[in-house]
């Protein structure tokens, strides 16, 4: 087992003792992020875009 998997393992099995064990599209998000490091800036921005949310309730997306 690599250190990516091993690390993505140790994170699903925190999330799930929460009820909340990672989907594939989180593992793959980790694994990517893990593997090539620049990446993480142009990961974390999607996901607050994916999440944010105006006032008047309608997602932003951009």
């Amino acid at each position: 087992m690599t250190q990516s998997e091993k690390i993505i393992e140790e994170v699903d099995s925190s999330m799930a003792m929460e009820g909340m064990p990672l989907t594939g599209e989180d593992r793959r998000r980790i694994r990517r992020c893990l593997e090539n490091p620049s990446k993480l800036k142009e990961t974390l921005r999607g996901l607050i875009q994916k999440h944010t949310q105006t006032e008047d309730g309608y997602v932003q997306r951009l």
